[in-house]
């Protein structure tokens, strides 16, 4: 059940309390550190799977498929913003990926993707799960941003909420991937947590951007709500699979991708 309070709020400041809370979530995953200095493979294995399998599931459910019924009911051809946005999404991710110095977890320095840099590995840490993190805080602003003119073509309220508790979710995870390799690095518990809650910090400034964007310009609802869907798949087929991938605990990991993109669906149907 939602509450009053919050039903009653502008849809900009539901994506600010939306975002705050997967952040939120994000720095309780780095908090991991504080009890332990390092995780098992496997379970972070079949956390990676997890979200990746949550995001996969919001993508269509939460932004795909309403930005289609949106198209329909104002008489367009409902697959062009869903598909011009969802190329476009991935595209962006792309050319911040080529651009920004980040490393993907469990790879060398070397492997360190986007504009050459004498960064810590640290630091290129924290930039790889930060990138992740704008389409998600996106994703969500987006989500609420619809909201603004009533629920509309299958964009509710409770399909938005469901949509911030499951990248929520997926956010813990992501959490613990910086904090531990951080902890284990040298770094002191409490710069291994901030590290790993910094990450998040950015979706809620891409939430509030996100819903506020659509609200001023509201022809573009279809292509944002497909744009957050593109980038976050890009996300998951880039980095997010891979990892989870890459030792031999391909089963957990597949495993857990199931069991995460039923916990999204079942979430965006049983509140949207």
């Amino acid at each position: 059940m939602i509450p009053d309070w919050f039903i009653a709020l502008s849809p900009v400041v539901q994506a600010l309390l939306a975002t705050l809370f997967t952040w939120g979530v994000t720095a309780l995953g780095a908090a991991f550190v504080f009890f332990f200095k390092t995780i098992n493979r496997k379970v972070l294995d079949s956390m990676l799977g997890f979200a990746a399998g949550v995001m996969i599931a919001a993508s269509f459910w939460s932004l795909l498929a309403p930005a289609i019924e949106m198209t329909e009911q104002a008489g367009g051809t409902p697959w062009v913003p869903a598909t011009v946005g969802f190329l476009a999404g991935g595209a962006f991710l792309f050319g911040i990926d080529k651009i920004i110095p980040h490393l993907h977890l469990n790879l060398p320095p070397e492997k360190a993707e986007g504009i050459h840099t004498s960064w810590h590995r640290s630091i290129l840490l924290v930039m790889a799960i930060t990138l992740h993190n704008i389409p998600e805080g996106m994703a969500v602003g987006v989500a609420f941003g619809a909201l603004a003119d009533g629920d509309v073509g299958g964009s509710t309220l409770g399909a938005a909420v469901a949509l911030a508790l499951g990248i929520g979710l997926q956010n813990f995870p992501e959490g613990v991937s910086v904090a531990v390799p951080l902890r284990r690095e040298g770094f002191s518990r409490f710069k291994s947590f901030w590290y790993g809650q910094l990450s998040g910090f950015v979706e809620p400034i891409a939430g509030v951007l996100g819903a506020w964007a659509v609200i001023a310009i509201k022809p573009l609802l279809p292509y944002a709500l497909s744009f957050a869907a593109g980038a976050m798949i890009f996300v998951v087929v880039e980095e997010l699979i891979p990892e989870s991938q890459s030792d031999e605990n391909t089963d957990i990991a597949t495993i857990g991708a199931m069991l995460g993109f039923a916990v999204m669906m079942m979430l965006d149907v049983a509140l949207g």
